[in-house]
């Protein structure tokens, strides 16, 4: 096996008990396992928490929805050869969302909205549905369903700046959290429209002028290294897309911000302004830890399946030496899950080394040994993954160790 193969997601995601798929099920549709839930589990509650620090209103909305609705806002002419097909009910046809936009636009078009109010920020964990063709599924990186940590920034004109300046201050810290950096792990790209071709992108030059300047002057502002690329944009605008490299050495985005002048006009989006007059907002769409699957396969390869202690799976291995320490071994294991600490002890019929080494290749941070001493002295015996004896320990200051890596997302 070569190197690219020893960090391959499909292979370690295998190997790990992370995740699976099933020709019965469908082709591009994943099944987590417990394991795999558990490292989504912690992204979603990381992202959720972050953005409900910094102003953003989590909301809930279908998953299927009118055709009517993708036509409103534009998007079915550019995605139906990748929409799944209508279901037609009561002779209305529904289709499964490949985007969360427009149900964000019905949201805020409930009730009438002030300047005072904007910007306002809805964010969703949204499931969504795209029939990507049989050739190009790859894994968890494409595939036919996928949770895309989704929001739509209703917001004034001359908030825009200042609002992809708080996005990109967050994809930054998602970034940092998760070991990975700008320039090695990933790169900008702004993605610019094409004025001549007006069948893909909206016919208005003077906001297509102002979108893409107000995009390059926050990356220059920021100082962020960024390449350009012409007619890449959304039909609606242009984009700041962040770009990580996979172990096969392709390029995916990951996050993107987007700058949208269209679809206020198209949902006649609207807020009162200051003189109490109906005004036109913009909308920025941004992901901000962008679809969860293509983030797991990435963060697989890039940890090679060895992850920080917060998003391991199973944090702690206890190994019983012999059938009489399993009893101490299985109320210890209590004591440490009621820290929030993920446990699991192997009292299989095993050779103590046996343990070990599947507990290592298992990739489990730390290894905790209890034989007869150990119960004598109410203490553990510690190892790393990474062979490291961390020697005999007291119970609860290494509680405290592992809390606090955990904590501090280490």
């Amino acid at each position: 096996m070569n190197d690219k193969q020893h960090i391959d997601h499909k292979i370690l995601g295998r190997e790990l008990d992370l995740f699976t798929f099933s020709d019965t099920v469908g082709k591009g549709l994943p099944l987590f396992t417990p394991k795999g839930a558990t490292i989504r589990r912690e992204l979603e509650r990381f992202i959720v928490d972050e953005e409900l620090k910094r102003g953003y209103l989590h909301v809930y909305t279908p998953d299927i929805a009118k055709l009517d609705l993708y036509k409103k806002s534009g998007h079915y002419p550019y995605y139906k050869d990748s929409m799944y097909a209508p279901i037609v009910i009561d002779d209305e046809e529904f289709m499964l969302r490949p985007m969360t936009c427009p149900h964000h636009f019905e949201l805020y078009l409930t009730k009438p909205h002030s300047y005072k109010e904007l910007p306002i920020r809805y964010a969703e964990l949204a499931k969504l549905y795209r029939y990507e063709q049989s050739g190009e599924l790859m894994g968890l990186q494409r595939v036919r369903t996928f949770c895309l940590a989704d929001a739509h920034i209703i917001c004034r004109k001359g908030q825009g700046e200042d609002e992809i300046n708080r996005v990109l201050d967050l994809i930054d810290f998602v970034c940092k959290t998760l070991g990975l950096k700008q320039g090695k792990d990933y790169h900008f790209r702004l993605s610019l429209g094409d004025r001549t071709n007006n069948e893909k992108y909206f016919k208005d030059d003077v906001s297509w002028d102002h979108a893409e300047e107000i995009l390059r002057n926050v990356l220059k502002k920021r100082k962020s290294q960024f390449e350009e690329a012409e007619n890449d944009a959304a039909f609606y605008g242009p984009k700041i897309d962040i770009q990580m490299i996979n172990a096969n050495g392709k390029e995916d985005t990951a996050f993107t911000v987007q700058y949208d002048f269209v679809m206020p006009k198209r949902f006649h989006l609207t807020y009162i302004n200051e003189e109490g007059k109906e005004e036109e907002p913009i909308v920025v769409h941004r992901s901000s830890i962008g679809a969860i699957e293509r983030i797991i396969a990435f963060l697989i390869e890039h940890y090679a399946g060895k992850f920080p202690v917060w998003l391991s799976p199973v944090q702690l291995k206890i190994i019983p030496i012999a059938e009489r320490h399993v009893e101490y071994a299985e109320k210890m294991g209590d004591q440490i899950r009621s820290r929030r600490i993920r446990v699991e002890i192997d009292d299989r019929n095993e050779r103590m080394q046996a343990k070990i080494r599947d507990a290592t290749l298992q990739k489990v941070p730390y290894i905790g040994i209890i034989g007869d001493k150990e119960i004598d002295a109410k203490t553990i015996s510690i190892r790393t993954r990474d062979g490291e004896d961390l020697g005999i320990l007291s119970i609860s200051p290494f509680i405290d160790q592992v809390t606090n890596e955990i904590e501090k997302k280490l």
